[in-house]
């Protein structure tokens, strides 16, 4: 009995994580308010982040099809991407997104002692200059404590994690993928897909589904920055 108790829990578990449940999403940003999960509005406007860029070959079709749509992003770059990358950075400020910090390597953040934590988000606001009037971090993994929090604030960061998580690193199939985001979509959400591989070259297809799909249904796919501006007014 036992067994079949806790048998239970675990689905339940997963299945809370996978869903993703709006109610769910609200408690945890209650828990710390410096964190960015949503944005409350009425206004039908959505940000889309995109994590672990840039690529040399995935980034430029990620580009092509937000320009397509009139769409804007913000991308949280690794460091170590970055590295022969420069021209693509300099294209997504070009087309008018924005450049979030996502530390140097791609480990979980959460595990650095507080010196590398604080040399790697250094280094990468070196190398993004992010000029928006907030800037923005997310760290490896999504996970995060306070001291973290503190760090980053003390560089001019606010960490920003999201609402709407396709499980896109696990998950491959890019009908599957944009089928999750377009049914968990509401004003004020946060979109985290992923760059930075190979075969992340299906967030460009979900992209392809999504952005169209968006804009039919009203919405405005923006920055972390524009969407909450939007929420301030």
């Amino acid at each position: 009995m036992i067994l079949f108790i806790l048998g239970i829990s675990v689905i339940a578990i997963l299945t809370f994580i996978y869903f993703q449940p709006l109610f769910a999403v609200r408690w945890l940003a209650k828990q710390n308010l410096k964190v960015l999960y949503f944005v409350e509005t009425k206004a039908k406007v959505v940000a889309l982040t995109i994590d672990d860029s840039p690529h040399a070959t995935v980034t430029p079709r990620l580009l092509d099809v937000l320009k397509q749509h009139s769409a804007h992003a913000t991308f949280f770059l690794i460091g170590n991407n970055i590295i022969g990358n420069e021209h693509l950075v300099d294209r997504m400020r070009r087309e008018g997104h924005e450049l979030g910090n996502h530390l140097s390597e791609d480990v979980a953040s959460v595990h650095l002692s507080p010196e590398e934590f604080e040399r790697q988000l250094a280094e990468v606001d070196k190398l993004i200059n992010p000029d928006s009037p907030q800037k923005w971090f997310r760290p490896g993994s999504g996970f995060y404590n306070a001291r973290m929090l503190r760090q980053a604030e003390a560089q001019g960061y606010r960490c920003a994690l999201g609402s709407i998580y396709p499980h896109d690193t696990i998950v491959r199939n890019p009908w599957i993928i944009s089928t999750f985001i377009i049914r968990k979509i509401f004003p004020g959400a946060i979109i985290v897909i992923h760059d930075g591989k190979d075969d992340r070259v299906r967030s460009a297809k979900v992209l392809r589904r999504v952005l169209p799909e968006l804009q039919r249904q009203g919405y405005e796919v923006v920055t972390l920055s524009q969407l909450l501006s939007v929420g301030a007014q």
